[in-house]
């Protein structure tokens, strides 16, 4: 699990020099560890609702798994069997290859690389792993009504060992039917265009409050006529979305006040209709609730998982405010005003009165669906654009995460590996935990919190773009305000140089490390990794004449060096 930031008190530090952040590594992912800090403190009734929330939580990764594919469950299924009652040769090299290929799966909620979008290759044979399910009890295997194990064999085998068959979960190439070409599990029988035409029937350019169409719901065709089948208690996921609102009801009798009440009782609401007005009512009622310390989000959320960036996946993470580490964030919020109109764009893209912006550190206590175990370590929400733009948002950097990620990469050899010189290493060392940390703030707070749309402009007009736009927007105000002067003036850096730490690892990451996590030859598909790397050679490209920013050779290896930090800002 790829984790990440915050900061530490002395007293700490004996504890955290001989707490293990790094749990097991394979393929090319490695597990971490986190703490919940400062869990013990909170009162009874606190850690009650944290226990509900977390619940509820943890009943929605079938969902998940299901929106990701539609065979990911039957296949996790048989591998789990498999992995549990198998009798034969646990030392065979077609065993360990299962194995992993399992937490490859359990990792990713599916067959495809999380990041990559790629299908995995499997490095054990069909004929082994058809024997090891013949061996097992068919009862606990995935077996439809008459069905066989050679039947199940002969309809998912194509989709495991195949790599012509589903071969990504997310498809952005040009000139491609989309959602044909894209496995994920959100269209059944349905083209690219009758999609876009099925959801642009529906808007108006004169709505001023639009509802996120088709954010809940499965696209279908059947006898002909496109049709959704909405995600809902009695609709589709209905099974586990009444386990979700069971735990929700426990915790809506655990609530903090009744403002943090009526939050997750209008959630339960939306859960039972399905109705998106119901969802927005949820979304305005959640980001007014500044003063409860415990806080969640548990739905159907972010649309990088649709290659059309409308139908949202299921995530969920259980959290409570850092009160020391928040007050970094609400030197920014409360600034916000400041921020914007300073922002060097375009000022019909100002807001002229920043309204509800908020900012804190939270520590996760649970994650869940989309955010476990690959996730991520900033979130800004609600997605919808005109609740921002009059009620505000809520911006949070995920502390006990982003520390995980800190402390693991502490003295394990990879700026040795990666970094040019002894300079860009003592910058790093010195400031790059806090100027991440900083950039994380500004992504979330100043990026997605800040700026509007032209009147009468859909949310969803880049498309299939729309996603990697909106993080390449975020990423860009954070950079464009760290070496900012006022980030000295409010305490927020050190001094005129702390930022070049978080240049210089972006620049890396942008340019070349970041692609250790695809395989060599294949596109980069997702939405942030797609704005890193459009960020980064961008920079790269554009001050190539002037050599702002090289790559070079040294001891037969490429790293990137900057020679210009003032060009790039």
């Amino acid at each position: 699990m790829v984790l990440a930031e915050c900061n530490e008190t002395k007293k700490n530090m004996t504890e955290v020099d001989t707490f293990d952040y790094t749990v097991e590594q394979f393929a090319d992912l490695q597990l971490l560890r986190y703490k919940v800090h400062e869990f013990e403190n909170l009162t009874l009734k606190q850690k009650e609702l944290i226990y509900y929330l977390s619940q509820a939580a943890l009943e929605g990764r079938d969902i998940l798994f299901d929106q990701n594919g539609k065979y990911n469950l039957v296949i996790r299924r048989m591998l789990e069997v498999v992995y549990t009652d198998y009798q034969g040769d646990r030392a065979d090299a077609n065993f360990i290859h299962m194995e992993i290929y399992l937490k490859r799966v359990w990792f990713s909620n599916g067959i495809h690389h999380h990041y990559a979008s790629d299908k995995f290759v499997p490095g054990f044979s069909p004929e082994f792993f058809k024997a090891a399910l013949q061996s097992v009890d068919p009862s606990k295997l995935p077996l439809a009504e008459g069905e066989t194990v050679d039947m199940l064999c002969e309809e998912v085998f194509p989709i495991i060992f195949d790599p012509e068959v589903m071969p990504k979960r997310v498809n952005q190439a040009d000139g491609e039917d989309l959602v044909l070409t894209s496995a994920a599990n959100y269209y059944e029988r349905v083209t690219q265009k009758e999609a876009e035409d099925f959801y642009n029937a529906m808007k108006s350019p004169d709505d001023t409050m639009p509802v996120m169409f088709g954010m809940n719901s499965r696209l279908v065709k059947e006898d002909g006529k496109v049709q959704e089948k909405v995600w809902k208690s009695g609709g589709l996921y209905g099974e586990a979305i009444d386990k979700i609102l069971y735990w929700l009801g426990k915790a809506a009798g655990a609530a903090e006040n009744e403002q943090q009440k009526a939050v997750i009782e209008k959630l339960i609401q939306f859960y039972k209709d399905g109705d998106l007005k119901t969802f927005d009512e949820y979304a305005i009622l959640w980001v007014k609730d500044l003063n409860s310390r415990i806080d969640f989000v548990n739905g159907f959320t972010e649309s990088y998982g649709d290659p059309l960036g409308m139908k949202a996946s299921w995530e969920s993470i259980v959290n409570f405010k850092d009160l020391e580490a928040t007050k970094r964030t609400e030197t920014i919020s409360t600034h916000a005003q400041w921020f914007e109109d300073h922002s060097p764009v375009d000022k019909r893209f100002k807001k002229k009165e920043v309204k509800g912006v908020s900012a804190k550190v939270i520590t996760a206590a649970m994650l869940g669906g989309d955010l476990y175990p690959a996730t991520a370590i900033g979130i800004n929400l609600p997605n919808s654009n005109w609740i921002r733009s009059v009620h505000g948002s809520k911006s949070v950097t995920i502390g006990n995460l982003t520390d995980a990620y800190n402390k693991a990469a502490h003295g394990n050899g990879f700026t040795d590996e990666f970094v040019y010189s002894a300079e860009e290493k003592e910058l790093i060392d010195k400031y790059a935990d806090l100027t991440g940390d900083l950039h994380t703030d500004l992504h979330e707070c100043l990026g997605h919190g800040s700026g509007q749309l032209l009147p009468g402009v859909d949310q969803d007009a880049l498309k299939a773009y729309g996603s990697t736009i909106e993080e390449a927007r975020a990423d860009l105000f954070g950079l464009y305000y760290l070496p900012d002067a006022k980030m000295v003036e409010l305490g927020l850096t050190p001094n005129e140089d702390a930022y070049k730490a978080e240049y210089y690892t972006y620049m890396m990451n942008g340019l070349m490390t970041q692609l250790v996590r695809i395989e060599l030859g294949n596109s980069v598909e997702e939405a942030h990794m797609r704005n890193r790397q459009l960020i980064a050679k961008w920079a790269f490209e554009n001050g190539a004449a002037e050599k702002v920013v090289e790559l070079v050779k040294k001891n037969g290896k490429t790293y990137v060096k900057i020679n210009n930090y003032k060009k790039i800002a």
